[in-house]
């Protein structure tokens, strides 16, 4: 079969799922000789949605055959293990799936043509629950602590819950893929399937020249003494309409509202909307375009020649991330790990026993506020707070951790002494966030200083987020309580 037929089954089955008819889906697909990893993995999710375990299971191993790095595939097979509660066997895919997320918090499988973001800490949130069910107790909560330094604070409450089971021996739900969502061929590829009149259609042209009996391409025009007309304005003057912008990074269109561009196109922006999407023109093609994927530009009509402004200043070069870090250290020393629900959450490491003094010191440094300004306590406060102060018996305090873990809730005395030691800074320049964890933010925007990671990246909250950020991209300013 070739590649284009196999291109148009594929889309052909695509549009039946999005019509809901999924036998029809399966039947196209089963019909596609010498399928891909990505087809086989739509084989196996269609086959999971009716409950053909076997037959999912059949098409997750062609679809890892074909590509032994994919992750989402393992995932799938661990959820299909599971649902045959060959939990051995799930734990090793989902271990497999873990392996090839290669340390990062996600994969984002829209490139592919996929739309899902397949999570670390869901991994081992699933790999968890199959331990559990082998009995592993420990090796579960072990799982479950990993994820903590993977989650995004979407995933917190998943993990939380997931952990508070765990530390009860109880079992909880796994994370399950959406079946429906399945890998769309690239849309290039498949309007390239429609056929095109380059020719068009016939044109009837009159002549307005008396006697005029040419019947070639063009009629007989008349002679000007006086010489040529004006020459006629350059075609790049109709392209100029909006303003001139130069493409960061690819986007890959999903509607046909969208238009796809890759970096270093040029495009103009006809209209910018509150929403972030950008009315361009490209090639005579009109669509939307996201508008941080651009850069603005100036043109000088004189010499024809684009002319980009200066370019935004590069960060530096991102710090290492370690994952474990906190777990590994608090481990080595014997020591407890605190976490700590704030507006943002944290963990600090600390030995078991020490005095309310040592522990308020731990947590109000890594607030950076002074410690009289800082309250602990052990619920939160729409479940009624206990705190916690000089006059509490630690010993129940710490009788309270589980497993070498123990969580606290914080909050700040609201005084304009304690508002004056935060430390705040104003963005020089606009960061647009690459990874989960970086902090985005636009020029002149408020930040509040949290913590440095290093010389060159620091910690901050801004507009109720948190995120590290190049620390040269932004100055302190002094605030009046």
């Amino acid at each position: 079969m070739s590649f284009l037929d196999t291109l148009r089954l594929w889309d052909e089955a695509v549009a039946c799922v999005d019509r809901q008819d999924l036998s029809d889906a399966l039947r196209i697909f089963l019909s596609i000789k010498e399928p891909n990893s990505k087809i086989y993995f739509n084989i196996g999710c269609l086959h999971l949605i009716n409950q053909e375990l076997d037959a999912a299971e059949k098409a997750f191993d062609c679809s890892i055959g074909k590509d032994d790095h994919l992750a989402i595939a393992f995932f799938q097979r661990g959820i299909t293990f599971y649902k045959k509660e060959r939990f051995e066997e799930c734990v090793a895919d989902f271990q497999h799936a873990f392996k090839e997320l290669r340390g990062n918090q996600l994969i984002d499988y829209k490139t592919l043509g996929l739309r899902y973001k397949l999570h670390a800490c869901e991994v081992l949130h699933n790999m968890a629950l199959a331990e559990a069910q082998l009995g592993h107790w420990e090796k579960a909560q072990e799982n479950l602590v990993t994820a903590l330094s993977y989650k995004t604070e979407s995933k917190l409450i998943l993990i939380d819950r997931a952990l508070q089971s765990i530390l009860k021996q109880k079992l909880f739900k796994p994370v399950e893929f959406p079946s429906k969502v399945l890998f769309t061929p690239k849309k290039h590829y498949v309007a390239e399937l429609e056929k095109k009149d380059y020719l068009g259609k016939a044109k009837v042209v009159a002549s307005i020249i008396p006697q005029d009996d040419f019947s070639g391409f063009a009629p007989l025009q008349p002679q000007v003494e006086d010489g040529p007309a004006d020459p006629k304005a350059p075609e790049v003057l109709k392209a100029l309409e909006g303003e001139p912008h130069t493409v960061l990074f690819e986007f890959v269109p999903e509607t046909s509202d969208e238009l796809a561009v890759v970096p270093g196109n040029v495009v103009f922006v006809l209209q910018k909307g509150a929403d972030n999407w950008a009315s361009v023109i490209f090639n005579e093609r009109r669509g939307l375009v996201p508008y941080n994927y651009l850069e603005r530009l100036e043109i000088t009509l004189a010499s024809k020649q684009v002319i980009q402004t200066p370019p935004r200043r590069e960060p530096p070069s991102r710090p290492e991330r370690k994952s474990g870090t906190l777990v590994e250290t608090c481990i080595e020393n014997s020591s407890c790990i605190v976490k700590v629900h704030f507006t943002y959450n944290l963990a600090v490491c600390v030995s078991p026993g020490s005095t309310y003094e040592t522990l308020l010191e731990k947590i109000s440094k890594k607030l950076n506020l002074p410690a009289a300004s800082v309250t602990l306590s052990f619920n939160s406060e729409a479940a009624g707070q206990k705190e916690i102060n000089a006059d509490t018996e630690m010993g129940k305090v710490w009788s309270s951790a589980s497993a070498g873990r123990l969580t606290l809730w914080c909050k700040i005395k609201e005084t304009d002494g304690t508002r004056q030691q935060q430390i705040h800074l104003v963005a020089l320049h606009s960061y647009e966030s690459k990874n989960p964890e970086d902090l985005t933010f636009h020029e002149g925007d408020t930040i509040i200083f949290l913590s440095k990671v290093n010389q060159d990246w620091w910690e901050g909250q801004c507009n109720g987020n948190t995120g590290i950020f190049p620390a040269s991209f932004v100055e302190e300013v002094s605030v009046n309580g």
